[in-house]
């Protein structure tokens, strides 16, 4: 599972082959959470407010590449990194 993005000790992934709807998984201190491309946890937990609140700023600022990533996924090409928080 490529890792797209990693920032503040969160590290972003995207699975190739993956199921409706677009998603990405997320992983802080060994705690695992998916994420919709709006921002709603479909699955999992952060247990951190502080890193669930960074994983959603990120994904706003990033829609349009989480979208082409997970089109190029879906086609089985290559998924591009996406820059991180700063």
């Amino acid at each position: 599972m490529p890792i797209i993005s990693q920032f503040f000790g969160i590290i972003i992934r995207m699975f190739y082959d993956e199921h409706n709807p677009p998603h990405l998984h997320s992983e802080y201190q060994g705690n695992k959470a998916v994420f919709d491309f709006n921002g709603n946890i479909v699955k999992g937990n952060l247990k951190s407010k502080t890193a669930i609140k960074l994983v959603r700023e990120w994904i706003d600022l990033h829609v349009n590449e989480l979208e082409e990533d997970w089109e190029l996924a879906r086609e089985g090409k290559e998924i591009r990194k996406i820059d991180p928080l700063a």
